[in-house]
């Protein structure tokens, strides 16, 4: 069981302000925890293929082809202004102070 010393501990690292109740509240959450964790410890997992998530995922995304687009002027000419095959866009902030 942790106690709130260790949580004391942990919520320093943090660079967390807890209250002594948020401490002993946040102990007896934690061991909770913990004890559960040990709880699953105890199952036999042989022949059990380690995951990541409850059902399989599969990608339905279709695949990445190069393909030619015919529409590269069609948006060029929306651009508010624009240089030859490139857009042009107004200068923002300098390097001087």
């Amino acid at each position: 069981m942790l106690n709130s010393e260790q949580v004391h501990k942990v919520a320093l690292l943090a660079r967390l302000q807890l209250t002594e109740t948020e401490e002993s509240q946040f102990a007896q959450q934690l061991s909770g925890i913990l004890d559960y964790v040990e709880l699953l410890n105890e199952l036999d997992v042989d022949g059990v293929a380690p995951t990541t998530r409850a059902i399989d995922v599969s990608n339905v995304v279709r695949a990445d082809r190069v393909k030619l687009w015919e529409g590269r002027e069609d948006l060029l000419d929306c651009a508010p202004d624009r240089d030859g095959e490139f857009y042009r866009v107004p200068k923002i902030g300098s390097s001087e102070g």
